[in-house]
C-alpha cells in the first residue's frame, strides 16, 4: 500500500493539469526534473503527482526531504512493480482535467509539454503524443531502440489502424476521464502499447506533435531492456485480440481501486 509524504499540501482548487511522474532509481536526475517541470510556464495550475515505486537507490530519501512545494504530492510503495503500476495508483489522485506522464530522467524536455496540452485543453483533440521521431531524428537514428521503436510503432499501427510515429512516447496528453476509462492494468512497460492500443479500440484519434528527445544508454540509468522488445509485442497483440482485454473501457475507472488494493485520495494538511 502506498503511503504518502504528510507534510505536502493540497490545492484547495483543482489543477488544470496533472503530471504523473513514475519514479524508480533516479536519484542523480529526480530533484532536477521536479524543478524543471514546476518551471515550465502552463497556462492552467498543475499538480505533480510522485509515485516512488520501490526505489533501492536513495531516490525515496531525495524525495523525502523535498522543499514544500504546493503543488507536489509524493507516494512510495514499498515494493517494485514497475512503471505501469505505479501509473495506476497515481491514477487514483488525479485531480486535474487533463493529464500527461513525464519520466524521472532528463531524456524529455518539459518545456515541450504546454504545445501537448493546448490542443487537449481547447477540445481539438481528446489526446496528443509527443513523438521523439517526427523531427530531427540524426542524433540517434543509428541506435538500437530507434529502429526498435519504429518497428514496433509500425506493428502497432497495423494491428490498430493508426498512422503514428511514436507509440511508446512517455507523453502522452490526454483528458483526465478518458485515461481512467481505459481501465489499464499492466504492471510494467508495457503499458505504453496497452493505452494506444485501447484508445484505438475506443475509436479515439491521437494528434502527435514532435518533441525533443535525449536518449540515454544502460550504463547512464535507461531501464528498458531488449527484452522488453518481445513484452511489447505480446501486449499489443493481447489487447487487440484477447477476448475480454479490453472490458470495461467504458466505464469511469471500473475496478481500479479493488484492482490496487489502494485507499482513495488522502487527506493532506501543511
Amino acid at each position: 500500500m502506498p503511503r504518502t509524504r504528510p507534510d505536502i499540501a493540497r490545492h484547495s482548487r483543482a489543477p488544470g493539469l496533472s503530471i504523473i511522474i513514475p519514479v524508480f532509481n533516479e536519484r542523480e536526475t529526480i530533484r532536477r526534473v521536479l524543478s524543471k517541470v514546476r518551471s515550465v510556464n502552463f497556462p492552467v495550475e498543475t499538480e505533480l503527482i510522485v509515485v516512488d515505486d520501490g526505489s533501492t537507490d536513495g531516490s525515496d530519501e531525495v524525495l523525502r526531504n523535498l522543499p514544500k512545494w504546493d503543488n507536489v504530492r509524493v507516494f512510495f510503495k514499498e515494493d517494485n512493480e514497475g512503471k505501469g503500476s505505479a501509473i495506476q495508483t497515481a491514477l487514483l489522485h488525479v485531480r486535474g482535467n487533463v493529464l500527461v506522464i513525464q519520466d524521472a530522467d532528463e531524456e524529455l524536455d518539459p518545456n515541450e509539454l504546454p504545445a501537448l496540452f493546448e490542443p487537449v485543453h481547447r477540445g481539438e483533440t481528446e489526446v496528443c503524443y509527443g513523438s521523439r521521431f517526427s523531427g530531427d531524428v540524426r542524433r540517434f537514428r543509428f541506435r538500437p531502440t530507434y529502429w526498435a521503436n519504429r518497428v514496433l510503432t509500425g506493428i502497432c499501427n497495423l494491428l490498430n489502424g493508426q498512422r503514428l510515429t511514436d507509440m511508446n512516447t512517455c507523453y502522452k496528453m490526454m483528458r483526465s476521464d478518458l485515461a481512467r476509462r481505459l481501465n489499464l492494468v499492466s504492471r510494467g512497460f508495457e503499458i505504453e502499447p496497452e493505452i494506444t492500443t485501447k484508445l484505438a479500440h475506443m475509436g479515439v484519434k491521437i494528434t502527435e506533435r514532435p518533441i525533443r528527445y535525449d536518449p540515454r544508454s544502460t550504463a547512464e540509468g535507461k531501464k528498458v531492456r531488449a527484452w522488453d522488445f518481445f513484452r511489447y509485442l505480446v501486449a499489443m497483440i493481447r489487447f487487440r485480440f484477447r477476448r475480454g482485454a479490453n472490458k470495461g473501457i467504458d466505464h469511469p475507472g471500473a475496478g481500479l481501486g479493488k484492482r490496487l488494493a489502494v485507499p482513495p485520495p488522502a487527506k493532506y494538511s501543511a
